[in-house]
């Protein structure tokens, strides 16, 4: 008897409560899978080109100027490109001082 009321109960159950479409109905069919997310390989070059690079470097113009004003330049002519420049060839050892923390 008990067996009885324990296969009622879960049927009864199984009714009342939502779920997911079985995996060959017409309600899972019709919903689209999830993509894929697209290889970055798919996408085209966004950074400059390596000639670009060269002439912003190897502008003579900015051979003369001080270090930090090249430096500036040198982040003007990426920002025309649509670029970030962090100051990547620029020694921050002689701009920032660096002391020893507190352990």
């Amino acid at each position: 008897m008990r067996d009885l009321i324990a296969r009622t109960l879960a049927w009864v159950l199984s009714v009342l409560t939502p779920r997911r479409p079985g995996r060959h109905s017409v309600a899972y069919l019709s919903v689209p899978a999830e993509r894929a997310p697209a290889s970055p390989w798919s996408c085209p070059w966004t950074a400059p080109s390596s000639a670009e690079v060269r002439a912003i470097f190897g502008d003579e113009r900015t051979r003369e100027l001080p270090e930090l004003q090249r430096e500036r330049v040198y982040a003007a002519a990426f920002a025309r490109l649509g670029v970030d420049y962090d100051f990547p060839t620029m020694a921050l050892g002689s701009i920032v001082r660096r002391e020893r923390a507190a352990a």
